[in-house]
């Protein structure tokens, strides 16, 4: 059976060839130009499969709406965010997919701001896509331009914002997986600007992905090898589109992409207490953290964009997705393993602990994950089922239904990016996430 195109906050996505063709990613790009109202905005790609085809339909469409397009190549999700940020630009469209299967691709739009549109202005652009009110402009529109240096600029940037003396890092070996993606550039460029010694697998940025793209466990097992091998005092791994980063220690050991966000806060906060913005998803390390710094937490439904929109509006310090994605407001407001990567390193500088010191310093929390492939009205019913379950506890219902209990917390939720249903759980053992899941299971008959 064919994957339904998925559209959303994190953009439009299908399997290259059927669900997702040239003449989908020309009609959504045309329609968002329209949206934007024509004007200057940027184009970028990752390394995924069908991306220069997909690129040139999403060029074709957006010139149609009359925007002035320049493209910036291949280039990582926040580096997009970034240009339009500092470039003045009214948006822009990145082809990608982040982490989905390799078979996969998709277009992921930005607004001036450089943040995903809100479910709102998602909508809009379902229903103009598939309007036949759509025009193309019959007034002159200038040939694109090129941009290659956004990446460079992009490091050179979170390299300014460093703000801890990382003397103490200098000749540091460290180990980056780049999964032959979009970050196998400028990350690399960055990590060496700092001093470091960097052993660079899977990084050519040729799409043909070295492992599973999803920075996870099972995924990473060469990593965690090379991190052993070489001696390494920490191994980073990015997604295709290194928005995501995952964290190994100085014995190989996988951290997982959760402390990558409750390791960035605690940097941030140790230096600059403010508010936080992190999703429904997200563990309770973070909470723990921000209780260290008499901070608040923010939560908001799954999605990058309803956590940049939380931290704009609660001008929040830090924030993101329990993912793996960084989210630093001072660079973009877009989850961004470049962030990520240097916080993570002000941390470890500024306290002289290994990742594995730092790791220990914090609650040790266990989560479970599962997801069921189901059509979008079974999902919709399976939350509700748990809701009514669980209705005793206060279920917050701003994104499926989250329950928060004395021995951890659920949720039940349709994913974004995908035709599936997931449930993730967390508390302190195995036994009592699984219990916590099987709870949830039992209630919505999965």
């Amino acid at each position: 059976m064919t994957a339904a195109l998925m559209v959303s906050v994190s953009g439009v996505r299908g399997i290259v060839g059927e669900s997702l063709t040239p003449t989908v990613a020309l009609e959504f790009a045309q329609a968002y130009g329209r949206i934007l109202g024509g004007g200057p905005v940027v184009l970028a790609r990752d390394t995924r499969h069908g991306g220069p085809m997909l690129e040139a339909a999403a060029l074709a469409g957006l010139l149609a709406a009359g925007c002035r397009v320049t493209r910036l190549g291949v280039a990582m999700t926040p580096t997009v965010g970034y240009a339009i940020r500092t470039g003045g630009y009214r948006g822009g469209v990145s082809i990608t997919a982040s982490h989905n299967p390799i078979e996969w691709n998709g277009l992921k739009f930005f607004d001036d701001l450089g943040v995903a549109p809100d479910p709102a202005r998602a909508r809009e652009l379902a229903e103009l896509r598939t309007s036949a009110a759509r025009t193309c402009t019959t007034a002159p529109v200038p040939p694109p331009s090129d941009d290659p240096s956004a990446g460079t600029r992009h490091a050179a940037a979170v390299r300014s914002a460093i703000e801890v003396d990382l003397t103490p890092l200098r000749g540091t070996r460290v180990v980056l997986d780049t999964i032959n993606g979009a970050g196998c550039l400028a990350t690399p460029e960055l990590l060496e600007s700092l001093g470091l010694e960097v052993v660079h697998l899977n990084g050519e940025p040729t799409g043909q992905f070295g492992h599973r793209p999803e920075p996870v466990r099972e995924n990473l097992t060469a990593l965690c090898d090379a991190v052993r091998r070489y001696g390494a005092a920490v191994g980073f791994a990015q997604d295709p589109d290194a928005d995501r980063l995952a964290l190994v220690d100085e014995h190989g050991e996988y951290i997982g992409e959760e402390y990558t966000l409750a390791l960035s806060t605690w940097s941030v906060l140790s230096r600059r207490p403010g508010p936080v913005a992190v999703n429904l998803s997200t563990s309770r390390l973070v909470d723990d953290v921000a209780a260290r710094f008499g901070v608040r937490v923010l939560r908001t439904p799954v999605g990058e964009a309803h956590v940049a929109r939380t931290m704009l509006a609660e001008q929040c310090v830090i924030g993101g997705e329990g993912n793996g994605g960084v989210i630093d407001p001072r660079i973009c407001y877009v989850r961004d393993s470049l962030s990520a990567i240097s916080l993570v390193l002000q941390l470890m500088a500024a306290t002289g602990w290994r990742l594995s010191q730092l790791v220990a310093d914090l609650p040790r929390y266990v989560q479970v994950k599962q997801k069921y492939e189901a059509p979008r009205e079974r999902i919709d019913a399976a939350v509700a089922a748990v809701t009514r379950a669980f209705a005793d506890h206060q279920p917050n219902s701003a994104d499926g239904v989250r329950v928060d209990l004395p021995e951890g917390w659920l949720h039940v939720r349709a994913s974004n990016t995908e035709p599936i249903v997931r449930i993730i759980a967390e508390a302190r053992s195995e036994a009592a996430a699984e219990a916590l899941v099987a709870r949830a299971k039992a209630a919505a008959g999965l």
